[in-house]
């Protein structure tokens, strides 16, 4: 009896643990994701590395957007407390390789010529 891809993908996470559990319903099985389980478990992890980068990804936006404001808004004091934990943010980021290194070392220098200018013209 042949079955496509898909079926096989669903009766093997079925087989493997009794019920598509862990977030993993028929409908949402990829139909191009190979059918033995390693390949099942790579896909698996996969997808949550790439949920949770999104999370750090959209984080990281925020939190440079946040100190842009700050900047622009002409808090000092805020705007020093905000840097410092923006550039910790970055290198955390960088570290991880969410963000390329030279990426973060822009951002960084962005950010610090930046806030001179503004204290500067403050």
């Amino acid at each position: 009896m042949g079955y496509g891809r898909a079926t096989l993908v669903v009766r093997a996470i079925n087989s493997h643990s009794g019920t598509p559990s862990e977030g993993f319903s028929s409908s949402r099985i990829d139909p191009n994701v190979a059918s033995h389980e390693s390949a099942l478990k790579a896909h698996r992890q996969n997808v949550k590395r790439r949920e949770h980068n999104r999370q750090l990804r959209t984080r990281l936006r925020g939190a440079l957007k946040d100190i842009r404001a700050a900047i622009d808004s002409g808090d000092t004091k805020n705007v020093k407390d905000a840097l410092r934990a923006t550039i910790s943010m970055v290198d955390k980021m960088a570290a991880k390789g969410l963000i390329h290194r030279n990426t973060a070392g822009r951002y960084k220098s962005r950010l610090a010529s930046r806030v001179t200018k503004r204290s500067a013209a403050a």
